[in-house]
C-alpha cells in the first residue's frame, strides 16, 4: 500500500512539475499546494504575503508522510480563505532553487514573508497537518489560550493527556511572552496561560511558573525568571513532556524520534507474558534516575504494528525480553550483556555506556585467529554460511549469547560433542554469539538453539529440539547424516543429468 501510495505521488508531482516547465510564468497547483521551481519562485514571493513552503524529496520515506499532511492542511487553509498560501519544492529537482535558499534539512518548512526570499521563518519539525495549522493560527495570536477561571481550567486540562499551563502575575510582562513565543513554536501541545488567584491557590503555586499538567494532574514545574528564554523552557517542556517510560506506538514515535534526549534504552517485551509486571517495573525504576539523560521506551512484541521497527532493530519475539540503548545521532547500538533485568543491572549498564565504557553491537565480530585449530570452531558472521553451508560437511552450530546461563552450561557439552567426533572428517561442531553476530537464517527459538546444517548441495537448516545430552544429540546427527548421504546422492545424479542435457544442447547449436 505504501509503495503505491508512493508512485502515485511521484507520479502527480512529476506531471505538475512537467506543465510548469512548458509555461515558465505559470504557477500550478497540486491537491492546492502550489509547485514551485526556480522560474517562478520569486514570482509566487510577490503574489502572497505569506508563503509557506515544504521543501521534500518526493521518494524518502521521512518526506512521503510529509507531503500528504502538508497537502491536507493546504487544502483546509483554502477552504477557509486564509492568506497564507502553501508552496512545494522538490529539492530532487529544483536542486540550483534549494542551493540559493541554503536548504539542507530534507523535509523541512520554511514561511516567508512580505516577499523577502533571504529572512525566512525557519518551521520547527510539524508532523501534522492539525500542528501546521496551529502553529500559524498561534504566530497571529494568541499563541494560549486564556483560563479565566476554576470551570475553563477543568475543561483546558481534560482537552489533552497532557498540557503546558502559564501562571503569571501579569499576563502582559516580559516573563511571560517567553511562554507566548515557546506556545507559539511547540504546535503539538495545548497552551494555557492565567493570572486567576483561585488557580495560583489550587496548584499552591505563588510565582511566575509553567505546570506541566498529565491526565488532568501537575506532574513538572518550572520557575520562570528573569534570565529565562525561550530554550531553557523548550528544553524543559520537551525533556518532560514523555512519561518515564514511554511505550512505542503510531502516536509516540515522532516524538520519542524528536526528542531532546538522544540516548534511548529500548526494552523489547511481551506484556502478555508472565514476568512482564516485574521488568517493567525495574525498568521504571532505572528511570527515575537517569531522566535528562536517557529516554526510556517500552515496545510491546505482541503488537504486530511493532514488527518494522523491530525488523530494524533485529529483534526476534524468540528472543525477548531483551534491551538495548541506542544513540540518535550515531544510531549507533549497545546491547545489555545480562539475562537479569533487575534494577541494580540496568543501571550499571547505563552508567557504564554514558561513561563511555560500553562495547557496541556489531554486526559480525573479527574471525578469531586459529578460529578452526579447537575441537569447537569459534564462528561469527563473516565466516558463519561459508562453514554451516559447505556442502562437503556436516556442521552442527550452537547459537548462544554469553551471558546467558543456560547458554554456558552446554559448553563442556559441546566439547564433549566435538570429541566424540574428533576423528570424523565430515563433521564439525562450532558454536557462535548471536548478539555479537548476525546470520542470514531465521532462527524461531530463543537462545541457546541447536541446528545440524547437513552436507547437502541444497541450504538445508535442520532444528534439534531434543534433550541436551550426548546420547540424543549424536542419534539425531547419525539419523539426519545418513539421510543427507543419500539426498546428496540423489542431488548429484540430478546435476549429473542436468549437466549432460545442456552439453547435448550446446552440441546440437554447433
Amino acid at each position: 500500500m505504501k509503495v503505491y501510495i508512493t508512485l502515485c505521488l511521484s507520479v502527480c508531482v512529476y506531471l505538475c512539475e512537467a506543465l510548469a516547465e512548458s509555461d515558465p510564468d505559470a504557477i500550478l497547483e497540486d491537491k492546492d499546494v502550489l509547485v514551485l521551481t526556480k522560474s517562478n519562485f520569486e514570482w509566487a514571493l510577490k503574489q502572497h504575503n505569506q508563503l509557506l513552503v515544504h521543501f521534500y524529496a518526493p521518494l524518502s520515506g521521512q518526506s512521503l508522510g510529509s507531503i500528504l499532511e502538508f497537502r491536507e492542511a493546504a487544502s483546509a487553509l483554502k477552504e477557509a480563505e486564509s492568506d497564507v498560501r502553501l508552496g512545494g519544492v522538490n529539492v530532487k529537482k529544483e536542486k540550483d532553487l534549494a542551493a540559493s535558499l541554503n536548504v539542507t534539512t530534507i523535509p523541512s518548512l520554511r514561511l516567508y514573508l512580505s516577499g523577502n526570499k533571504n529572512n525566512p521563518v525557519h518551521c520547527p519539525d510539524l508532523k501534522s497537518s492539525a500542528a501546521i495549522l496551529t502553529w500559524l493560527k498561534r504566530r497571529k495570536g494568541p499563541s494560549a489560550d486564556i483560563i479565566s477561571n476554576l470551570t475553563q481550567l477543568e475543561k483546558f486540562t481534560e482537552e489533552e493527556d497532557l498540557v503546558v499551563l502559564g501562571l503569571f502575575k501579569d499576563l502582559e510582562e516580559d516573563i511571560a511572552k517567553v511562554f507566548y513565543e515557546t506556545a507559539a513554536d511547540i504546535a503539538d501541545l495545548p497552551f494555557g496561560v492565567t493570572g486567576n488567584d483561585e488557580i495560583f491557590s489550587k496548584y499552591e503555586i505563588s510565582g511566575d511558573t509553567v505546570l506541566l499538567i498529565r491526565k488532568s494532574k501537575p506532574d513538572k514545574q518550572f520557575e520562570m525568571g528573569s534570565s529565562t528564554v525561550k530554550t531553557d523552557l523548550v528544553q524543559f517542556i520537551r525533556l518532560y513532556e514523555m512519561e518515564l517510560v514511554t511505550e512505542y506506538n503510531g502516536e509516540t514515535a515522532s516524538k520519542i524520534l524528536n526528542s531532546v534526549v538522544l540516548n534511548h534504552f529500548l526494552l523489547f517485551i511481551n506484556k502478555t507474558e508472565e514476568g512482564f509486571e516485574e521488568i517493567y517495573l525495574a525498568f521504571k525504576t532505572t528511570a527515575e534516575k537517569l531522566r535528562g539523560k536517557v529516554l526510556f521506551v517500552m515496545i510491546d512484541v505482541s503488537e504486530p504494528r511493532n514488527g518494522r521497527v523491530m525488523e530494524y532493530f533485529r529483534v526476534r519475539s524468540e528472543e525477548v525480553p531483551q534491551i538495548r540503548m541506542v544513540n540518535l545521532s550515531n544510531h549507533v547500538q549497545y546491547q545489555l550483556p545480562s539475562d537479569r533485568f533487575d534494577t541494580q543491572t540496568l543501571l550499571e549498564f547505563c552508567l557504564k555506556y554514558l561513561d563511555g565504557k560500553a562495547k557496541p553491537k556489531l554486526q559480525s565480530e573479527s574471525i578469531p585467529e586459529n578460529w578452526d585449530t579447537q575441537p569447537v570452531k569459534e564462528l561469527v558472521g563473516m565466516n558463519f554460511e561459508i562453514v554451516a553451508f559447505n556442502h562437503n560437511k556436516n556442521v552442527i552450530v550452537l547459537f548462544y549469547a554469553p551471558w546467558s546461563s543456560e547458554s554456558r552450561a552446554l559448553f563442556p557439552l559441546w566439547e564433549e560433542l566435538a570429541e566424540h567426533f574428533r576423528e570424523n572428517e565430515d563433521v564439525v561442531v562450532a558454536k557462535i554469539d548471536v548478539t555479537a553476530n548476525d546470520v542470514n537464517i531465521h532462527l524461531r527459538e530463543k537462545y541457546p538453539s541447536i541446528k545440524l546444517f547437513p552436507a547437502v548441495y541444497s541450504e538445508r537448516v535442520v532444528p534439534y529440539s531434543g534433550k541436551r545430552k550426548l546420547k540424543p544429540i549424536v542419534t539425531f546427527m547419525k539419523k539426519e547424516i545418513e539421510k543427507a548421504k543419500t539426498d546428496k546422492a540423489k542431488e548429484e545424479e540430478w546435476r549429473k543429468k542436468y549437466l549432460n542435457e545442456q552439453k547435448a544442447v550446446v552440441k546440437e547449436e554447433l
